[in-house]
């Protein structure tokens, strides 16, 4: 990492915005858009094109337009370090934005310190990590979505209140899967509890990996809910595994496990199988249902997404694009959410005003229930969402006396 940064310093040029026309601003983005769980990183890209696009054909702010470019990590630190280093001492974009995963993201943190007399910060990362939110490295960064500490301790108290007390955890060997392991563990703790047994997998696993012995070590304990801290790869191979050797209680999972995309690996091994693999399944979310059409940010993104015919980046072998998701909701909240961030400094956009800017969002309204305020804070939104497989897709939970035990 040494030599990196020594290539960084002599790099950096102190130029300003580095825009492809005169009142155009770049923004970079590293994110995984191939490999084992690239839907996450193309689905993401999707949502938040689609709502940049439009933005830009109403004229962006003031006539200053954004574009974005981004970069492949495969999910992958190293990668996403690299790309990091040609944003800022080669392509100059205004900021980094919407970078995804948590030991991608966490690995660039360094950077931001280094270059801290640059102004260079990361807006809306799509990772509810904690070191994104604590020092020294929390004043780079303005997240939007609530923290994976947040997502778990609402995931642990609704289960205790309907008597499930013996949490098992299943989780990523990596940054990302000890911060929800932490998270589990701290949640369990206020209510003078621990979890009764765990395993953890290495990052990168397919829908194909065989977890048996993992799923068989976990239910030894007698969990009457697993909590997943994986990716949805992962997580689709783990409930397969499990259910198979005949654990049929609650299993949760979180955000960045991308529901939909789990549900069908599910469904697709239930087809195979003769099995169905979606019941007493639970997902958290940290925006609300897509197909909630009584919030006016919903009709929007539905609209714009119907609308929108941006070709996938990076595509893969047999990706399709979905109509709508929680991933590419999100994707086009922090396009919604960076372009009122523009319109706040369309008379002067400068880096070093981002922190000023930041500071004026507070009770903006999105039109998803929740207004968005940074005020004196760097995280925009707090909600918790839980969803449950309903009709052949994940709903929001209406009742949780279901799952009383």
């Amino acid at each position: 990492m040494t030599v990196c940064l020594l290539v960084v310093c002599l790099g950096f040029a102190g130029r300003l915005v580095r825009a492809d026309s005169e009142r155009e601003l770049v923004f970079g983005m590293s994110a995984a858009f191939t490999g084992a769980n690239s839907e996450l990183g193309i689905e993401f890209y999707r949502g938040l094109m689609a709502y940049l696009e439009y933005f830009n054909a109403q004229g962006g702010a003031d006539g200053w337009t954004i574009k974005v470019t981004p970069a492949n990590d495969g999910y992958n630190p190293a990668p996403c370090f690299q790309n990091t280093v040609r944003f800022i001492t080669q392509d100059n974009v205004f900021a980094l934005f919407s970078y995804v995963g948590t030991p991608t993201t966490t690995h660039i943190l360094p950077l931001l310190q280094k270059f801290e007399n640059q102004n260079i910060f990361l807006l809306f990362p799509f990772t509810g990590a904690q070191p994104l939110r604590s020092e020294p490295y929390g004043k780079y960064i303005y997240t939007a979505r609530a923290s994976y500490y947040e997502e778990t301790a609402g995931l642990v108290d609704q289960l205790v209140k309907i008597g499930r007390t013996r949490i098992g955890v299943f989780y990523q060997s990596d940054a990302y899967g000890r911060n929800g392991w932490d998270g589990i563990r701290r949640a369990l703790k206020k209510h003078e509890l621990a979890i009764v047994s765990e395993a953890s997998y290495r990052r990168g696993a397919s829908s194909a990996q065989d977890f048996t012995d993992e799923a068989r070590h976990i239910v030894e304990a007698e969990p009457d809910a697993i909590i997943i801290i994986g990716t949805y790869a992962s997580q689709s191979a783990f409930i397969r595994d499990v259910r198979n050797v005949g654990y049929a209680d609650l299993l949760a999972g979180i955000s960045f496990a991308d529901s939909d995309k789990t549900l069908d690996l599910l469904k697709a091994a239930g087809i195979r199988d003769g099995k169905d693999y979606s019941v007493n399944l639970i997902n958290s979310q940290v925006v609300p249902s897509y197909t909630d059409l009584s919030l006016p940010g919903v009709r929007l993104y539905q609209k714009v997404l119907e609308g929108y015919t941006g070709q996938p980046i990076s595509p893969g072998e047999g990706y399709i694009p979905r109509k709508f998701s929680y991933v590419s909701f999100e994707g086009f909240l922090n396009g919604l959410l960076l372009g009122e961030v523009i319109k706040r400094m369309a008379d002067d956009p400068r880096r070093d005003r981002i922190p000023e800017v930041m500071r004026s969002i507070t009770h903006f309204d999105m039109g998803i229930g929740e207004t968005v305020s940074f005020g004196d804070k760097y995280q925009g939104l707090n909600a918790i969402y839980f969803t449950t497989v309903k009709d052949g897709s994940f709903q929001p939970v209406t009742d949780w006396e279901q799952w009383r035990q």
